[in-house]
């Protein structure tokens, strides 16, 4: 039999995929990235999540599923224990599986065993994440209710304690706790390492060690709500009056903007030391890896931080994908122009680890890319948010986020709404142009070699009718294909 790779799946959180060097962005101090799609693994320009928020982003990469399938599209729906996980196959298969990290993928109440053999937990409790932003300590950060800063997500430096060489926080230790796992691996089992970790997630706080590596005259010039056209979604006009921002200088921006470089700067060195103490237990090459994340983030383009659950900005959908391949495939190590899906690491993962999935799901392996036998992969790419009036059930209020005071208030207002701003809608995108279908209001359409930021929604433009009607199909061919999974077991017929 066929040794089993060990898996690394690094998953950072809220990563935008054109913070990195090896992209092209000066501004991006990503090293161990850039050496490992240098040396050993392949990076996908093009890859795209299937939706921007956190829960059903998981739900549609651990599936293979995309979110209208089952119904994943909030942050409230998490799989349920009938449903395929990636984790749980793999373990079912013998995969020592250690997760670190966060979960926003199954109910905490049915437990983790099934999808596990350790939900990690360190014996040294970590301080709290961004300095306890959340909450608003450190040194008021935040400002007054009306002020400018009161939503903007934005910290500065994260200070250490006197006695600490980093901020030790949940992040620190996961990381820690996996590179411990890899010095005392069992010897009778393959090893997965899940680690969902929360970095580069807002709130925008970093220390000062990663955000002085940050050259702010080399940042690409953002994405002003200035330059947009008025045919825009309801949602980021309705965020940007809610998070009270527009009054920021370009400097205050340019400030937010190189403390998320400094948090991508320190995930970059955390996954550094994890692969060197992959190498230093001889495992490295008997090991395929893994990196991506579940969707990105606005910071500072369009006037906005953070997210939103139903707008499909290249910001917030495209995303890191790095692939390194154990020594025994083939590999060609480059950045790759394919379209790819997120959904594609579940048929990745299963191929290198030899599993059969025994349900019907999206995903197309990645082998054929990595290996460098071609770069054609997928014609469009799709993304999936949103709610219809009256699915309370589906937007994100909680009675925290319902209280003004608390960071996500204004996204909360956003979805309680029964106007047109949670509408429903779905993107298609493919390397020239993008579709947005929104059930509520302006649908939208984008010239991406001629409108990269995605400024002036074309969706009127007669000039580009033929485009529309052919993008149209696409989307009606993509729900048709995928609108359901029939079980591949059959029921019984026979009558007693």
């Amino acid at each position: 039999m066929k040794k089993k790779p060990h898996i690394i799946l690094f998953n950072p959180d809220q990563w935008r995929g054109d913070v990195m060097g090896h992209m092209g962005n000066a501004a991006a101090i990503t090293p161990n990235l850039d050496k490992l799609v240098s040396d050993d693994a392949v990076s996908f320009r093009h890859a795209f999540c299937q939706n921007p928020v956190c829960t059903p982003s998981r739900c549609s990469f651990m599936s293979g599923w995309y979110p209208h399938v089952r119904g994943h599209r909030t942050m409230y729906h998490m799989m349920s224990p009938e449903e395929p996980v990636l984790l749980k196959q793999l373990k079912d298969e013998g995969y020592f599986v250690w997760w670190g990290g966060k979960n926003d993928l199954v109910p905490s109440e049915n437990g983790f065993e099934a999808y596990c053999d350790v939900k990690y937990v360190p014996e040294k409790k970590p301080n709290p994440m961004f300095g306890g932003a959340f909450q608003g300590t450190g040194e008021n950060w935040r400002g007054q209710p009306d002020s400018e800063t009161y939503y903007s997500f934005f910290v500065g430096e994260l200070k250490k304690r006197t006695d600490e060489d980093y901020y030790y926080d949940a992040d620190w230790a996961n990381i820690l706790g996996a590179i411990d796992l890899i010095k005392n691996a069992p010897e009778d089992k393959p090893l997965c390492i899940y680690l969902p970790i929360l970095y580069p997630h807002p709130p925008y706080a970093v220390e000062k060690e990663w955000y002085k590596l940050v050259d702010k005259s080399l940042l690409p010039e953002r994405i002003s709500a200035d330059k947009l056209s008025n045919n825009k979604p309801s949602m980021l006009s309705g965020l940007r009056e809610k998070y009270n921002m527009q009054s920021w200088s370009e400097e205050h921006w340019t400030e937010l903007r190189a403390t998320y470089y400094g948090m991508c700067s320190r995930v970059d060195y955390q996954f550094g030391l994890l692969m060197e103490a992959l190498k230093e237990a001889g495992i490295y090459d008997d090991t395929a890896v893994f990196f991506f994340s579940d969707h990105g983030d606005f910071a500072g383009d369009y006037g906005l931080v953070e997210k939103t659950q139903n707008t499909f900005e290249d910001c917030l959908t495209r995303v890191p994908f790095i692939i390194k391949p154990p020594a025994n495939s083939e590999v060609q190590p480059r950045i790759s122009d394919a379209l790819v899906e997120l959904v594609d690491l579940t048929a990745t993962v299963q191929h290198y680890a030899g599993i059969t999935p025994d349900y019907t799901h999206f995903g197309k392996s990645l082998l054929p890319i990595i290996s460098g036998e071609t770069d054609d992969h997928r014609d469009a790419v799709f993304c999936e948010g949103g709610r219809m009036n009256g699915e309370f059930h589906c937007n994100e209020s909680t009675p925290a986020n319902e209280d003004p005071t608390m960071l996500y208030w204004p996204r909360g207002e956003m979805q309680r709404s029964e106007g047109a701003e949670h509408t429903k809608a779905t993107m298609i995108r493919t390397k020239k142009f993008k579709y947005v279908r929104r059930f509520y209001e302006s649908d939208e359409l984008y010239d991406l070699e001629q409108d990269p930021g995605e400024t002036e929604n074309k969706i009127d433009d007669s000039s580009l009718s033929n485009v529309l009607v052919e993008l149209k199909e696409r989307m009606l061919d993509f729900y048709q294909e995928t609108c359901d999974v029939v079980p591949q077991v059959r029921s019984s017929r026979e009558v007693k």
